[in-house]
């Protein structure tokens, strides 16, 4: 995962935390912040309401009611806003570290443990290699149950650092004049929208991505020592010194384009994949009374197929995460190799010249996807491994 997860537009994500499996999120991506409800779960206005179900009064967006800066965390409470939306961060990056720090391990290619011999939907013998859990129990085995949290300080200083960026990116530059999309627009009109509210998210997200990645970095590098059993990188501010002192400036930056750009593809494939989905898909005759069908034949019916449709901007969420997927693999890739230390170097992985050759040689092999999946891995054609 990176060091933060990309902030989809609020009408347009799904109810699920960052995909571990897909962005270390992907997470999705990976990250520590849950979505918010979608755009679809709430009801548009009818045509008409109901005369027994009058309609209520217009209310003033979220957005509206933060004040100048948009956000939560405006106002006198801000400074309390912002601590909590980074201690409730910080507690949801803890307990995910494990399945990142596994999910790292795989994608770097380290299979300590040998596949063992199972059988498909068909019933044909195949091979699969350790679950998370059993390559945690394997870690535990070998670190203890600390060691499934190597690399987890730098990590939780990236993710506090991208929050802060963002509230105060916020007051710097308040979302005052974006509109919220509205059913009452036509479809050029929410597009426009839907574009203004997306490339706002888009330089929040590219700043924060930009200043967080070196500790990104040096997570990534703490964790991937397990490999060759190192102890280079072994705090935050002496994995600084070594990082500047062997690369220099840009070695805190390595691996950075590909997670910009996974993360920009991600968000503009969500956010217009549930603007299309929410103006083609939605039924505008559902409306907003208590009951759901405003019709004078069933006002108090609790079906309607914004009910049903609202689980696709999630599902479209989940999907582009998945289409972005070796962008991370190869930022994560980039951020570890050729730095000295095993799991960077040959036979693990080849010395790349740049982000571009680390994904040809992944595509080519096969295995831009590798690590995507942490529960049933089976072994890939081209493995090592073979059935006696």
């Amino acid at each position: 995962m990176g060091a933060s997860d990309p902030e989809v537009a609020p009408w347009a994500r799904g109810g699920a935390a960052g995909m571990a499996g897909a962005g270390a999120g992907a997470g999705a991506r990976g990250g520590a912040a849950a979505g918010v409800e979608a755009r679809a779960r709430d009801p548009p206005p009818a045509h008409r309401a109901h005369p027994r179900h009058p309609r209520p009064a217009a209310q003033p967006s979220a957005r509206r009611m933060d004040g100048a800066s948009g956000g939560l965390g405006s106002g006198d409470n801000a400074p309390t806003t912002e601590a909590l939306f980074v201690a409730l961060g910080a507690g949801v990056t803890a307990l995910s570290h494990p399945l990142l720090y596994v999910k790292l391990l795989i994608q770097v290619g380290h299979e300590p443990m040998p596949p063992t011999i199972g059988t498909n939907v068909l019933g044909r013998k195949v091979l699969y290699l350790p679950s998370f859990f059993t390559y945690a129990k394997y870690i535990v085995q070998v670190d203890g149950k600390i060691g499934l949290f190597r690399g987890l300080s730098p990590r939780l200083m990236s993710n506090a650092l991208s929050t802060v960026t963002r509230g105060s990116m916020k007051k710097v530059f308040p979302p005052d004049e974006i509109e919220q999309v509205s059913n009452k627009d036509d479809m050029k009109t929410s597009l426009k929208k839907v574009v203004k509210e997306t490339s706002y998210e888009m330089m929040m997200q590219c700043v924060s991505r930009m200043l967080a990645h070196p500790l990104h970095v040096i997570s990534m590098r703490c964790m991937v020592q397990f490999v060759g059993r190192e102890a280079k990188y072994s705090g935050v501010l002496s994995s600084i010194g070594k990082i500047f002192k062997e690369e220099g400036l840009l070695g805190f930056f390595v691996g950075l384009i590909p997670h910009l750009l996974g993360d920009v593809v991600f968000l503009w494939g969500c956010n217009l994949l549930a603007h299309f989905i929410n103006a083609y898909l939605v039924d505008d005759s559902v409306s907003d009374t208590p009951g759901g069908l405003g019709n004078d034949q069933n006002p108090g019916s609790q079906v309607g197929w914004n009910k049903d449709l609202s689980i696709f901007p999630c599902t479209a969420s989940i999907a582009v995460s998945m289409l972005t997927y070796p962008f991370l693999l190869v930022g994560d890739l980039m951020a570890v190799n050729n730095c000295g230390l095993q799991a960077g170097l040959p036979p693990y992985s080849p010395v790349f010249k740049s982000w571009i050759h680390c994904w040809k040689y992944l595509s080519v092999q096969g295995q831009l996807f590798r690590g995507s999946s942490l529960l049933f891995r089976r072994v890939s054609s081209g493995s090592c491994f073979a059935l006696e």
